[in-house]
């Protein structure tokens, strides 16, 4: 149940952050639960991988380059997602980590 109620709320902030960026849009809340479900898979799958790659880098940068891995698995669902657009690498980072603050507000109130 945890993780469905995850997905939902994720869902939510999707359409909230691309509701408030004009560089990305979100054809409904379906399409925007697609998203939460291909991110949270992206999530588990891909992003420890590019994280193991890129260790030196995000050790040198200390840790700010995790935030170019946010914005490419953002750009790895966008291709992913039909109905689901990102105008490009910066609205990309902007959408993740609007999408993290609004994530983590409705995980402070649910």
């Amino acid at each position: 149940m945890g993780f469905i109620l995850k997905l939902i709320l994720t869902g939510v902030a999707a359409m909230i952050a691309a509701y408030v960026l004009p560089g990305v849009s979100i054809d409904g809340f379906l399409t925007a639960l697609i998203l939460a479900l291909v991110l949270a898979v992206l999530d588990a799958i891909v992003r420890p991988v590019l994280v193991f790659l890129t260790i030196p880098v995000t050790i040198l940068t200390l840790g700010l380059f995790l935030l170019v891995i946010n914005a490419v698995i953002i750009l790895l669902a966008d291709w992913l997602v039909a109905g689901f657009d990102v105008a490009g690498f910066f609205w990309a980072l902007i959408f993740s980590l609007v999408l993290s603050i609004v994530s983590a507000i409705l995980d402070m109130i649910f």
